[in-house]
């Protein structure tokens, strides 16, 4: 197959994802993908999201979105997470290991259709944002292939905890 075509597929899959996953639910506070070019997340390519809470004494489970393809070559995957507050000072800052496939196996983890995997990782559970206001995820792969193959795209989902 052509990399054109392999491009409109990845493209078409793309928005099918947005458009089953995109649903809201009422307690979605936040959901947003950034597409990775051409499957080739570059260590320098770190996705921002900028979520607005509003009620800070609410409790939150935050969320990585992840879009892979199967032949990712890797079981697992080496972010790094900056969280900047609304005063614009660090909350956070992370290395943090996600197991996107078994080990044993290399059977991705998630939801997938074709050669695409779909995930929804927990990494925050339970949590109180410290103020009202916006806070800025920045998220950049930490592995050491550089660019990194077959990642479709990242993102954040922020819920309210019922």
């Amino acid at each position: 197959m052509s990399a054109a075509w392999k491009r409109a597929g990845y493209a078409v899959w793309f928005a099918i994802c947005i458009c089953l996953f995109s649903g809201c639910d009422g307690k979605t506070v936040y959901k947003s993908h950034r597409e990775i070019k051409d499957a080739q997340w570059y260590a320098d390519e770190k996705p921002v999201f900028d979520v607005k809470i509003e009620d800070p004494g609410l409790k939150y489970n935050v969320y990585y979105l992840l879009r892979s393809a199967v032949q990712y070559p890797y079981y697992n995957l080496y972010l790094t997470r900056k969280i900047t507050g609304p005063d614009r000072k660090t909350v956070s800052h992370e290395l943090v290991e996600l197991k996107i496939s078994d080990e044993t196996t290399g059977k991705p983890y998630g939801e997938g259709l074709g050669d695409l995997f779909d995930q929804k990782i927990l990494f925050l559970k339970d949590y109180t944002f410290p103020s009202a206001g916006v806070y800025r995820f920045e998220i950049g792969q930490s592995m050491r292939q550089n660019p990194l193959p077959f990642i479709m795209s990242i993102g954040i989902c922020v819920e309210k905890v019922e």
